[in-house]
């Protein structure tokens, strides 16, 4: 009886080893696949047998969006595959968010506040430049589009991001990214984007960096805030 009960506790660890690890690769394919039922699905399986959400988080939906990523700056993917899969990935981690424990802490590279500027309903690079940051590990704050500049000041001082993303995607709003940034006290860093904006816009209306695309904001982010690639 003593030799019986001592293998269980092996068998049982091998097995939940392997569920787990089936949990993963099947989270992960839903990302990629772009399902957001199943993502939340699965998401909600992970804590029923007991995984640590921030290692399900990581492994389960960070990791294949972050592949996606990648093979988008490659041209392998298209628009809809990233947007896909950071919306599955956002949705398996507002399950997994709501059980982590007080005080446990993801490795956060660092929070970003962004937003489309008042006047402008367009998301879509946005949305590509937030599904980017967050597979790289930062915490985002999405305002959405048409934000007010006074709706950006009150966030910024409630949120205290380290940097600030302004997206301007037809030129009349343009100037709204310039007025945001003449009322800043600036103690973040800002970054612009949008399809008419140039470097040289962001130099004339005091921005620390711009991007053309979402993959060059991860990237400039990064190097405004001294982190390592």
């Amino acid at each position: 009886m003593q030799l019986s009960s001592l293998s269980k506790p092996r068998v049982s660890a091998q097995h939940s080893s392997i569920a787990h690890q089936e949990i993963l690769e099947k989270l992960s394919n839903a990302v990629i696949e772009g399902d957001d039922e199943k993502a939340k699905k699965l998401a909600k399986d992970a804590l029923d047998i007991g995984m640590n959400p921030l290692e399900v988080i990581e492994k389960g939906l960070v990791t294949p969006v972050r592949t996606i990523g990648e093979r988008f700056a490659r041209h392998e993917v298209f628009i809809p595959d990233l947007i896909m899969a950071g919306n599955a990935m956002r949705a398996g981690c507002d399950i997994l968010r709501a059980a982590i424990p007080k005080g446990a802490e993801e490795n956060r590279m660092g929070r970003i506040l962004i937003g489309t500027v008042e006047g402008d309903m367009h998301s879509i690079g946005k949305d590509l430049v937030i599904t980017m940051l967050e597979s790289s590990g930062f915490d985002v704050a999405n305002l959405g589009e048409d934000v007010h500049t006074r709706i950006f000041l009150q966030r910024i001082k409630e949120l205290r991001p380290d940097a600030l993303g302004l997206s301007a995607l037809m030129t009349v709003t343009m100037p709204k990214q310039k007025e945001i940034i003449r009322e800043l006290e600036k103690s973040e860093e800002i970054l612009v984007g949008g399809s008419p904006t140039t470097q040289a816009w962001a130099d004339e209306i005091g921005a620390d960096g711009w991007a053309q695309d979402a993959v060059g904001a991860v990237a400039k982010v990064k190097s405004l805030l001294r982190i390592g690639s």
